[in-house]
């Protein structure tokens, strides 16, 4: 475990480099933390900023198509739960996220946290002491889309990561992160 763990971090890092590289920009340590923690990014943030709050965009219960049951290993048709936020302090989007929860995964007490909105996944976790492991696929940047520019007031660049988070050996729910080049430098 302890080589696979060094094997994921490694690669995590030589991800980071090309980036840079390919970017012509060095990340700062705040932004690589970022994009690398196998840790709650509520957590980070708080630290960072005093405890975030989130806003809720959209969220609703959908059948999962198939690219969505690929990224949670579920069948095509079972109900996972969309999710879109904007982490932020004092009105200022930090990050904006997107998750895909399968709903048969997930205890009545969690389901009803998430559909109460508006309390970060880190802290949903947390509460209710859900042991768990992050796996994070990507690490990319991405023209922002309409809704970013939105959020952000900006059109550039911006900086990006997906994952899993994994409980009892199987996917609980696989998360999209995303914040401008620009923050956190």
């Amino acid at each position: 475990m302890t080589f696979e763990k060094n094997e994921a971090n490694r690669t995590l890092i030589e991800k980071i480099e090309e980036l840079e590289k390919n970017y012509n920009t060095e990340f700062s340590n705040t932004q690589k933390i970022l994009l690398t923690t196998d840790g709650s990014i509520t957590a980070i943030l708080d630290v960072l900023f005093g405890k975030i709050t989130l806003t809720t965009l959209d969220q609703h219960f959908e059948d999962a198509d198939e690219s969505h049951a690929k990224l949670v290993n579920v069948g095509e048709g079972d109900e996972i739960n969309f999710r879109e936020v904007i982490m932020h302090k004092d009105g200022k989007p930090l990050i904006y996220a997107i998750s895909h929860i399968p709903l048969s995964r997930c205890s009545k007490d969690v389901c009803a946290d998430l559909v109460r909105a508006d309390i970060p996944i880190g802290r949903i976790l947390k509460n209710y002491h859900i042991e768990s492991r992050r796996e994070i696929h990507n690490i990319f940047i991405e023209k922002p889309n309409d809704t970013l520019i939105d959020i952000f007031k900006t059109h550039e660049d911006m900086l990006a990561r997906d994952y899993v988070i994994i409980h009892n050996d199987e996917i609980l729910m696989w998360i999209k992160e995303v914040f401008p080049i620009s923050y956190f430098r």
